[in-house]
């Protein structure tokens, strides 16, 4: 290993052993840019320090009371990683396992994907450990508006702009920018992404991160020379991610044969692949349950309680759900069981181990979440681009845009690995392409 990577990854070890998903994100990183670490000038600079770990950080107290007249207090987060190509630029996530380490890593992991983009935005995130689920839209409105009261000092259209993530979708991103109007006399649209329609949003918001996922594996699958035609896809989750997943599969010839959730599996043999089925995605996810059985006794399908959807037989894998969902023993069940195609769609899905396993085999393609989960932010960067200049795209518009900049990600990362001479490498090539471009605007930029 490079010696000065070899000191950063130790320091990292030695400063944060007690926050896994932080430092299995930032150590993977390292590795895979390590044959990218080339110009004397970045130790020197010491470069690397500097990008594994964020410019700032804050936390802080929510109160907030229920229906009952009861005060309930959380904590809040933001992490702001890395303004060195734009403004930071990052999600925010509303869940019980929101925890100083998951912000770290998801503010580390945004960052990377960002630059791929092309677009000029830095790198953040942020959440809270509130759980939505079970809870009334006057409760979830009065938490919005408590945890806005913390975070507007430090949000602005060239500052840190916020979005959505698990949690957090059009109505909390409502509420959040209702108060945040409200405390800042301005109505700032840039200052938050993921709006509604009627006040700012994009047309393809809410289906962006699964057709970015669909249009980068369009990519690989021409690289062999395939097709998405009759493709089963064996996804996890049943959120945005994997809603917009199946819509753009079944549009382009693809069958989605399995979702999930916390509860099991369902397999729907048929495929996840008319109106009245997306629509379904939609209600379950928005009743708060986050359970999945509901679809197997609408539709009829099998639900397989407990399990994960990898030991069906398939063609291609998506995770779509969280981080560190696919450990060494889904692994080897993808291996096994037919997959040619492993394409990440939520934030680091794997182990380390398991992505291991899954970039060793000589069957199975891989892409990192990096490079085919970009959709998402791609089309909130575009949401900003339009607000400011006050003029919509119509859904055509962006959806084409969308595709470009997914195929041009793809391209960013096989010529990235290429030049370092790590052959088809996607997960290598899309880390040391957003490295290339942060790590230039930093060495201009100065200390």
């Amino acid at each position: 290993m490079n010696e000065y990577v070899k000191r950063v990854s130790d320091n990292l070890i030695k400063l944060y052993s007690n926050e896994k998903e932080y430092l299995q994100s930032a150590l993977t990183w390292l590795e895979m840019i390590e044959p990218a670490v080339d110009d004397p000038r970045y130790e020197k600079m010491d470069l690397l320090s500097r990008m594994v770990e964020p410019e700032r950080m804050f936390s802080f107290l929510v109160p907030w009371v229920d229906d009952f007249g009861v005060v309930h207090t959380n904590h809040g987060f933001r992490v702001q990683f890395s303004s060195a190509i734009g403004p930071y630029k990052g999600g925010l996530r509303f869940h019980p396992s929101v925890t100083p380490s998951v912000v770290k890593f998801l503010g580390f992991e945004q960052t990377y994907k960002n630059a791929l983009t092309g677009l000029p935005i830095g790198g953040a995130a942020g959440g809270a450990d509130f759980d939505p689920r079970g809870k009334s839209d006057r409760e979830i409105m009065r938490f919005c508006q408590s945890y806005m009261n913390s975070l507007y000092r430090y949000l602005g259209a060239d500052t840190d702009v916020a979005g959505g993530d698990i949690g957090v979708s059009s109505r909390e991103i409502g509420y959040l920018y209702g108060q945040y109007k409200r405390l800042t006399a301005r109505s700032e649209s840039s200052a938050l992404t993921g709006k509604g329609l009627t006040y700012g949003g994009s047309k393809v918001r809410q289906d962006a991160a699964g057709f970015g996922a669909v249009y980068f594996l369009n990519r690989m699958l021409e690289h062999r020379g395939e097709k998405i035609e009759g493709a089963r896809i064996a996804v996890s989750g049943f959120g945005n991610m994997a809603w917009g997943v199946c819509r753009k599969a079944s549009e382009l010839g693809g069958k989605v044969i399995t979702l999930s959730g916390p509860d099991g599996f369902i397999y729907d043999k048929d495929g996840v692949n008319t109106q009245e089925k997306f629509d379904f995605m939609v209600k379950m996810r928005m009743s708060g349950t986050d359970k999945v059985q509901p679809y197997a006794e609408k539709f009829g399908v099998p639900f397989y309680e407990g399990k994960k959807p990898w030991d069906v037989e398939a063609d291609i894998a998506m995770p779509c759900a969280t981080q560190n969902e696919i450990g060494v023993h889904d692994a080897v069940a993808i291996l096994t069981n037919g997959y040619r195609y492993y394409v990440e769609c939520a934030n680091m899905p794997a182990t380390y181990d398991a992505l291991k396993i899954l970039r060793m085999s000589k069957k199975v393609l891989t892409a990192g979440s990096k490079a085919s989960g970009c959709g998402g932010v791609a089309v909130s960067a575009l949401e900003m681009a339009q607000n400011s200049v006050r003029y919509s795209w119509t859904r055509a518009e962006i959806d084409q845009k969308l595709q470009d900049i997914m195929s041009s990600i793809y391209d960013a990362s096989v010529a990235a690995s290429e030049k370092y001479g790590l052959g088809y490498d996607l997960i290598a090539g899309n880390d040391i392409a957003g490295f290339k471009r942060i790590a230039e605007a930093m060495m201009a930029q100065g200390l």
